[in-house]
């Protein structure tokens, strides 16, 4: 039920604070994205092994899994707006340390830091977001932030490539600090406190016994395990296109960016779905709605198992595929974080914390076959995420209740 601290619709002051917030989001998902194309030229200089290349998202999605389990808790005591502002700063910093990397490793290092921005989105940013919304609103402001922070993948490659046109790969970071800087700005200005600011001291006994009680909940972890495994096969092919696209199939520089369209465009219709219909059919609705396009699309890509050269129908495959995940994750972010009744801030945080362990695990697990099977073998692990998830989003929605629309 909408209050006065819960508004009901979207007025331009309202979003001023979800605006601020994704402009953060924007910054660090294109760090990842600009630098993506210029990873040939960072093996290269510091003398790795190109085979590396996607392991630089997973140690950013490790740092993103390293802080949560502190930053939720904290942000139910101290507030949330401290914990996102010093957030914002911290990531702006580390955007401008990696300028000195001397190695591969301490690149992997500084990518890590950054990855930890990720940390401050998820525990504490998702969280006043849910807070300030009411439930269909929330929904609608997280698929419209979705929305902008897609314009990441889409634009930082080809954004990514022409910096690297006209000067050195660290200028990318430089370009990214900027951005974070300004989404410091907006939210110093613009971001509510919704803490309950608890009075219980922060111990990491108590921080045991509510993280235990969060993950004991049969609900959030379906509801996770689905999430998770919902954006699996998405965050492998970004990882991933670098080689499948370029390295493989001879692609250049722009043409890399230019195929990456069909793929975030699905998934930005996904969520201009899921904002238009969110306030007339209830979420548990759209969910099931939205399996059916991902789940297509996944077994169209299956196709490669017999013809393992055809990128061009895995991007189309991977871009229906999209679709219903751009319908789910949103809907189902919101379902999950309300499954557990422990603060809002620890059980953001151990979702975030949950998933960035799948999205770990599973880019890693795409990355080892990839290198043994090649195309094949990437079509039939994201099936079989999208089976699991199928069966884990089944299970959790079993047991919810019905949410009306507001």
């Amino acid at each position: 039920m909408a209050t006065a601290s819960t508004p009901s619709h979207l007025s331009w002051s309202a979003l001023l604070f979800p605006l601020a917030l994704v402009l953060f989001e924007f910054a660090t998902y294109i760090s990842n994205d600009m630098i993506l194309p210029g990873m040939p030229a960072v093996v290269r200089e510091f003398g790795a092994n190109p085979t590396l290349i996607p392991s630089a998202m997973t140690v950013c999605l490790l740092g993103g899994a390293s802080l949560q389990w502190l930053l939720g808790p904290l942000s139910d005591r101290i507030g949330r707006r401290p914990v996102m502002l010093g957030g914002a700063i911290f990531f702006t910093l580390s955007c401008l340390g990696i300028l000195w990397s001397q190695s591969f490793s301490v690149f992997l290092f500084f990518r890590f830091l950054q990855g930890m921005g990720l940390c401050f989105i998820g525990a504490v940013g998702y969280a006043a977001i849910q807070e300030s919304f009411s439930e269909a609103m929330a929904v609608r402001v997280m698929a419209m932030m979705a929305n902008v922070a897609l314009i990441a993948p889409l634009i930082g490659p080809v954004a990514g490539a022409a910096v690297l046109q006209i000067a050195d790969w660290r200028w990318i970071f430089i370009v990214v600090a900027i951005t974070s800087a300004l989404s410091l700005i907006g939210l110093w200005l613009r971001m509510p406190e919704t803490s309950p600011k608890l009075a219980s001291p922060l111990r990491i006994g108590t921080l045991w016994q509510d993280y235990k009680m969060v993950y004991q909940n049969r609900r959030f972890v379906f509801g996770g395990l689905a999430l998770g495994l919902n954006c699996v096969p998405l965050l492998g092919w970004i990882a991933l296109a670098p080689v499948i696209l370029m390295q493989n199939a001879g692609l250049s520089t722009l043409d890399y960016g230019l195929w990456q369209i069909p793929v975030f465009a699905g998934l930005i219709a996904g969520n201009i779905i899921l904002a238009k219909f969110v306030t007339h059919i209830p979420i548990q609705r759209l969910i099931q709605l939205g399996t059916w396009p991902m789940m297509l699309g996944l077994f169209a890509a299956l196709y490669l198992l017999y013809d393992a050269q055809n990128w061009l129908w895995l991007v189309f495959a991977m871009g229906l595929a999209s679709v219903g995940m751009g319908m789910i994750n949103a809907a189902l972010y919101r379902l999950t974080l309300f499954a557990s009744d422990q603060s809002k801030g620890t059980v953001a945080a151990a979702l975030g914390m949950f998933n960035m362990v799948v999205f770990a695990a599973g880019i890693e697990l795409l990355k080892w076959s990839y290198a043994h099977w090649g195309n094949a073998s990437f079509t039939l692990i994201c099936f079989a995420c999208g089976l699991i998830a199928v069966y884990a989003r089944r299970e959790f929605l079993r047991d919810t209740p019905a949410h009306s629309t507001d």
